[in-house]
Order: structure tokens, then C-alpha cells, then sequence
């Protein structure tokens, strides 16, 4: 089966994993989505996650998703651009989330990066979404 939003899927697997109080969870793999991951794992949002062969030709992606003290580190994990509604941004005209606590997921002509990170390498690009 195919899934046309992954990024979309990944955010509702990572936020119904936390909501059971699971340690890991699993996640079709590509590399748009370890992208995604890569960012939230450097911001400090997971623990880890690792690329797992699960049937011929298919890859998952195995999750460590992290607590503290019992809570999630996510408390909000949204999804800003859809495939029927792109958002773009010039990293000029982009605010601070959660006045600089949460970050914006941006897809860049450099890479998939946070929006500290892009306003380091001042560029912009599509909003993926946003995470506090």
C-alpha cells in the first residue's frame, strides 16, 4: 500500500506511539523521512532511530522515542504544508515558534533542516511542520 503524505503518516505514528507510552516505534522508511527524523533527532525531540529491512525490497524505520519524566519531549507535532496546500517561506519573513522553543521542520535546497539551522545557512523554503 502507498502512502501520498509520509510525512503526515510519521507524525501520527510518532504521536500515537507517545500517547500509548511506547519506546519505539516503527515507520515506512525513505529518505525524505530520515531526513525528517535526522532533524528531530540533532533538535533533541527522539532518542534514535535506526533503517531495518522488513520484507524483501521494503524498509522500516525503528523509532526510540523519548520521555521526560513520563511525558513526551513532543507536546505538539503538527503538519504545516499538505500536497494539496504547499507552504513556502523566505527565512527573512520566518517567526520564532513558541518564541524559539519549538522549532519549524523547512525542506531546503540544502537539505531538510530545522529553521535555526536555515537561518544559519540563510535559506528558506517549504514549511514540513512544526514541533514543541
Amino acid at each position: 500500500m502507498s502512502i501520498s503524505d509520509p510525512i503526515s503518516d510519521l507524525f501520527a505514528r510518532i504521536k500515537n506511539g507517545q500517547q500509548a507510552r511506547l519506546q519505539v516505534i516503527s515507520a515506512p522508511a525513505s529518505k525524505y523521512v530520515e531526513n525528517v527524523l535526522g532533524v528531530l533527532q540533532r533538535e533533541g525531540y527522539i532518542r534514535t532511530y535506526s533503517r531495518a529491512e522488513a520484507d524483501k525490497g521494503k524498509a522500516d524505520v525503528n523509532i526510540e522515542l523519548k520521555y521526560d519524566s513520563g511525558a513526551p519531549v513532543i507536546k505538539t507535532l503538527d503538519r504545516v504544508s499538505t500536497p494539496g496546500r504547499r507552504t513556502y517561506v523566505r527565512i527573512s519573513k520566518l517567526e520564532k515558534f513558541y518564541n524559539g522553543l519549538g522549532i519549524f521542520i523547512l525542506s531546503t535546497p540544502k537539505g531538510v533542516l530545522s529553521d535555526r539551522e536555515a537561518r544559519e545557512q540563510n535559506v528558506g523554503g517549504e514549511i514540513l511542520g512544526k514541533v514543541f
